[in-house]
């Protein structure tokens, strides 16, 4: 799955086990009615988050992850790809209009 939208908050590293360490990006998606939505990149997938910063415009490739716990049920969202969005590149943007000359020899 994927979610596109804007960096609104880049959180701190927090180590939370000699084998987990995790960093929360919080994304407001590009919708009708605009979400904050919170995801989790862990471990070596925090290195992923280094060239981008608040305000950039990006795609997240995601997983959703839930488990059980005493009884209550708990979801995550974890990211583990960033990429720019860049937009739609239309077919003017790709190929630019080029000058015809009028004289044609057929």
């Amino acid at each position: 799955m994927e979610i596109t939208g804007t960096i609104k908050v880049l959180g701190n590293l927090e180590k939370v086990s000699d084998k987990l360490t995790k960093k929360q990006v919080v994304v407001t998606t590009d919708e009708q009615y605009p979400q904050d939505i919170a995801i989790e990149f862990l471990n070596d997938k925090i290195d992923t988050l280094k060239n981008f910063k608040v305000g950039n415009k990006v795609i997240i490739g995601i997983n959703l992850r839930g488990r059980e716990y005493n009884g209550k049920y708990y979801n995550n969202i974890v990211g583990w790809r960033v990429s720019a969005d860049l937009g739609e590149v239309t077919n003017s943007q790709q190929q630019p209009a080029r000058e015809v000359e009028a004289d044609l020899p057929f």
